[in-house]
């Protein structure tokens, strides 16, 4: 399927990253409207995957600039790479929580909420009350979870990510652990600041992304250079 998608692509003008797997596919491109557009009816519905994204996750946002330099179709064996083969998110994955209620997962007393990103995003910005696993890339989650999670003790586990990738591995590794109850921020961080009114947010500072803008906030608008560093 690399070759066909990468044609399809450059066709439409596009640049930036997709990443192919058995388990599925994830990525972020940019390029006019007319050509985004474009690229969704290829996807759902076109011969290239033969209605097997009907269902996909799309986030959708503005840049000002084109914030990729190239176009790269990559292949690997795990999407977000964990290094468990037992796990298979398209299998099991924990219970999925839209942003409209999300607030009110994290709030309850008996939620353990947990930051499934790398340190530097967490440093960026979270949601209020977070635990942040300290980790220096998803690799390191099982360890994580081996040393401070315990079934017995954290009954009810809610977990986000940027896009909402991660968090169906670990979703999906933390289930196969014998925890019971494990949500996760359906469509992530991203789809939570698209649609989410910002006097009702629980989130602060901002969301890395791993593109020139660097970090979106609430509507998913682009942080200005100018704006300096954030704590």
């Amino acid at each position: 399927m690399r070759e066909p998608l990468r044609a399809i692509c450059a066709r439409l003008g596009l640049k930036g990253s997709v990443l192919l797997a058995q388990e599925g596919i994830n990525g972020t491109l940019a390029g006019e409207p007319a050509s985004i557009d474009a690229l969704v009816g290829e996807l759902q519905a076109g011969a290239l995957f033969g209605g097997r994204l009907d269902n996909l996750e799309l986030k959708f946002s503005h840049a000002s600039v084109m914030p990729f330099a190239r176009l790269k179709i990559r292949l690997k064996k795990e999407i977000v790479t964990l290094g468990d083969t037992a796990v298979d998110p398209t299998r099991q994955v924990g219970t999925y929580v839209e942003p409209s209620d999300w607030n009110a997962l994290i709030s309850a007393p008996d939620t353990l909420v947990i930051d499934t990103r790398n340190a530097f995003e967490v440093a960026m910005g979270t949601f209020d009350g977070a635990v942040d696993p300290g980790i220096r890339s998803f690799g390191q989650f099982k360890d994580f979870a081996a040393r401070h999670l315990d079934p017995a003790k954290h009954r009810k586990i809610a977990m986000f990510c940027t896009g909402g990738i991660r968090c169906e591995k670990a979703s999906a590794y933390l289930l196969a652990q014998g925890f019971s109850e494990v949500y996760h921020l359906k469509g992530g961080i991203l789809r939570y600041l698209e649609g989410m009114p910002k006097q009702q947010s629980r989130w602060r500072g901002e969301c890395f992304v791993f593109d020139e803008r660097v970090a979106l906030g609430h509507g998913l608008q682009q942080r200005q250079i100018s704006d300096g560093p954030h704590e």
